[in-house]
């Protein structure tokens, strides 16, 4: 008799489950399927996990093709488990090719290819709606967020747009993605959800187009580059009952929200000063550096070094001046943001061809707050006294490329389970919408 093993988490069933545990079972005689534990699952990065355990079990036996199912609960069971049940076929979906080749040394490993365009008939749970997303963009980040929605529950990446057909079919041939468009209007048509990560000036007019026809939309960073458009997006995702986010990343992981919550809880005292720095140096013939009209180090990354500052300090400033080091074709290399507040200031730092120590400081009264780079991405912070000996570090969990944070709040507050829109509110991405187009003015007179 020929064994063969699988495992998943198996949320929220659909026809991509079905058709692996069939295709997993016609290749032995028994099949043993391992249900992962939603503990589990949130320690190896999996977000939004919906159902219980048992119903998710249940969906397993209700398929018909397992033989054996037993629970998932820790790593290194996938070795354990082969060798107690003496298996023969190891089998996982091709989005984890080599991902588990080290179990070639207990038993043949087999990656099956995922069911493509299967969106129509994905299986639906009485309380939730899959969101099925078209990503706007196939540039580096695009290519991420395709590789962090694997990781959430609840989601299905159905294509790509791009007005550039061929990089569009590239990139769908890369993340096997079964739907390509260079018309937009065609990808809205067979998608709930958008995800835009595509050059700076086009987000406000794509996330327009897509609220219109009734779509949520996750809009990378910076969503609008005017304090209006972003007033008019939200006022719009407020008229069509759609979801509209900012994708900063940062602003959804757990680190930083736990950072941001110690800091105005009043553990430093009252807050009188942020820095906030994030530099990294690139090529010229990159588009950050390119773009003469958007591109540039402020656009490009203050809206991580803003974050902070708007969220500590707030969005009512007295004064913003700016100070830069401009490129030979007129972009800002470096920028220096400088806040004046009633009874506080701060600064920003950012840059594309000057490197500086990226971290971030919030001095108080009593005490300091420090994370070093990259603080972006909160994996630990130092809280600091002036009696050394009371220092005290934090420690907390960041997977992967964060995406993950963003994509698996988007889809909790589609659909309605989740109050985590707090993490970044419409008034901040307004606020940090206000401060881009001040920026534009002040350096390029737009």
């Amino acid at each position: 008799m020929k064994t063969v093993i699988t495992y998943g988490t198996f949320d929220l069933f659909h026809e991509g489950h079905y058709n692996i545990l069939k295709r997993a079972k016609a290749l032995g005689d028994y099949l043993i399927v391992g249900v992962t534990t939603e503990g589990y699952d949130n320690s190896r990065g999996k977000l939004n996990i919906v159902e219980s355990v048992m119903d998710r079990i249940e969906h397993v036996r209700d398929s018909g093709f397992a033989d054996k199912i037993i629970i998932e609960d820790h790593m290194g069971q996938k070795i354990e488990d082969i060798q107690k049940y003496h298996v023969d076929t190891f089998v996982i979906g091709s989005d984890w090719i080599g991902k588990f080749d080290y179990l070639k040394d207990y038993c043949e490993v087999v990656y099956l290819e995922r069911t493509k365009g299967v969106s129509s008939t994905l299986k639906r749970s009485e309380e939730f709606q899959l969101i099925r997303f078209g990503v706007v963009g196939s540039g580096r980040i695009a290519g991420r967020f395709v590789k962090e929605a694997r990781y959430v529950s609840g989601v299905h990446v159905e294509g790509v747009y791009n007005p550039h057909i061929d990089s569009a079919k590239k990139f769908a041939e890369e993340f096997e993605l079964d739907l390509y468009e260079d018309d937009y209007d065609k990808l809205l048509e067979k998608v709930n959800a958008v995800y835009i990560a595509s050059p700076h000036e086009t987000h406000y007019e794509y996330a327009k187009r897509a609220l219109e026809k009734g779509k949520n939309v996750l809009a990378e960073k910076p969503m609008a580059l005017k304090k209006k458009d972003a007033e008019e997006l939200f006022a719009l995702a407020k008229e069509k009952k759609c979801i509209l986010m900012e994708a900063i990343k940062t602003a959804y992981a757990p680190g930083f929200i736990r950072m941001i919550g110690m800091a105005k809880s009043g553990i430093i005292g009252e807050i009188r000063d942020v820095e906030a720095c994030f530099t990294k140096l690139t090529g010229d013939n990159t588009r950050e550096l390119m773009d003469t009209e958007y591109g540039g180090s402020f656009t490009e990354l203050a809206s991580y070094t803003v974050l902070p500052i708007i969220k500590l300090l707030g969005a009512d400033y007295k004064n913003i001046r700016f100070k830069y080091n401009n490129t030979e074709n007129g972009l800002d290399g470096y920028t220096k943001a400088y806040f004046e507040y009633e009874d506080a200031q701060a600064t920003s730092k950012t840059g594309l061809k000057v490197k500086s120590e990226g971290q971030l400081v919030i001095s108080g009264t009593t005490g300091y707050i420090k994370v070093t780079a990259p603080w972006w991405k909160t994996s630990e912070f130092e809280i600091c006294y002036e009696d050394t000996s009371q220092n005290e570090k934090v420690f907390t969990q960041f997977k992967g490329d964060g995406l993950r944070y963003e994509i698996s709040d988007f889809v909790s507050i589609v659909n309605g389970y989740g109050n985590n829109d707090f993490k970044l509110t419409r008034e901040e991405s307004i606020a940090i919408a206000e401060i881009m187009e001040r920026f534009l003015k002040d350096q390029r007179g737009k």
